[in-house]
């Protein structure tokens, strides 16, 4: 079963509808709509309907193409900068995985603004924990035989990192057939196969629409292609929070790579705010 939805992550969702809107009807329907929620409906999912109901009440949708085009410029103007640490580390497609990690932080879901220098800072650090080395041992082991990779897309911004992430595992992994799953529709600043296109990871890997506009990864709504290709991929990595709610309980080995940017997380794995986390379910 997938995250529940609790008490934290209602608290959180309104403030985000609130922000939007001052709208009375919509924001009623917005509680109704957490109120009926079912057990397995995960917080993603939630903010899909909230969507469509936004959507329905003002005949548009909210835009954050002038957020996602922002911070894909932003981290492309770090790009070749990046690029040269990663390589110049003793250990490049590790080094490559942390940073893309670290392209998380960019999230208007979890947070209400992005604070640029702390998101610099985090590249300080590229000693990688205990925890992550022993996850990082297994997912080398089994991308040593695999022949099909997906990588699940999160954020905008993010994707800049994902793609030298790619770089660095095709490198490694000569053959490996690679791919990238992007949200269907646009929906906050998740990445989406126009970010894809913009930023160039469509150079490096096959770019794979999810066939919905859900903040995650929600398999049974997943687009006849996309469903394909997850199911055949031999090694797969889902990128942020909102894809490992979704995902956690999925019947298939998934790597999860995200920051912990929020109070459930934090909970959860009872870290502090941005601490990274590295694991795999199945």
């Amino acid at each position: 079963m997938p995250m529940m939805v609790g008490d934290i992550c209602v608290k959180c969702l309104i403030d985000q509808q609130e922000r939007l809107t001052d709208d009375k009807a919509h924001l009623e329907e917005v509680r109704r709509i957490i109120a009926e929620r079912k057990e397995d409906d995960t917080a993603p999912y939630l903010v899909h309907l909230f969507n469509e109901a936004y959507k329905r009440r003002f005949k548009r949708t909210v835009s954050y193409s002038d957020i996602k085009r922002t911070y894909n410029k932003f981290v492309m103007s770090m790009e070749d900068a990046l690029r040269k640490r990663i390589e110049e580390h003793e250990d490049p497609f590790f080094t490559s995985l942390i940073f893309a990690r670290y392209g998380n932080f960019i999230d208007f879901g979890a947070m209400k603004d992005i604070d640029e220098e702390r998101f610099l800072s985090l590249f300080d650090d590229t000693e990688p924990g205990e925890n992550d080395r022993r996850t990082f041992m297994r997912f080398t082991g089994e991308l040593e035989t695999a022949k099909t990779f997906l990588l699940i897309a999160d954020n905008s911004g993010e994707i800049v990192l994902d793609k030298l992430f790619i770089e660095q595992l095709k490198k490694r992994y000569k053959g490996i057939d690679v791919s990238v799953m992007v949200r269907g529709e646009e929906t906050l600043n998740d990445a989406t196969e126009e970010d894809a296109v913009y930023t160039g990871i469509d150079k490096e890997a096959k770019v794979i629409s999810n066939g919905n506009s859900v903040a995650g990864t929600v398999y049974g709504m997943l687009s006849p292609e996309a469903r394909e290709v997850f199911d055949g991929a031999d090694v797969i990595l889902s990128k942020g929070q909102g894809n490992y709610e979704t995902l956690l309980y999925i019947d298939r080995p998934v790597y999860h790579s995200f920051l912990c940017k929020c109070d459930l997380f934090m909970g959860k794995f009872n870290v502090e705010r941005y601490t990274g986390m590295f694991l795999r379910n199945g």
